[in-house]
């Protein structure tokens, strides 16, 4: 099995497929083929960031005391 891909590389990888699919003469096959492929890049990347922001704290002072909460993002 290979190394898993950070995120900044999935994220690089869904450029270069945009860029592809903005600007050069695809055929429909490898038109759907790359989009097929960002979709999957997409979900990863996703998944990552949900991972991210569960490992996510904030340090909460309340007289002169630090406690640590779990970070939620509003909505």
């Amino acid at each position: 099995m290979g190394k898993e891909e950070s995120f900044e590389d999935l994220m690089k990888r869904l450029e270069e497929i945009t860029n592809k699919l903005e600007k050069e003469q695809l055929t429909l096959d490898d038109s759907v083929k790359l989009f097929e492929e960002g979709i999957v890049l997409s979900q990863k990347c996703n998944t990552k960031l949900e991972e991210a922001e569960k490992k996510i704290t904030i340090l909460i002072g309340e007289d002169d005391n630090l406690r640590e909460e779990n970070f939620i993002p509003e909505e």
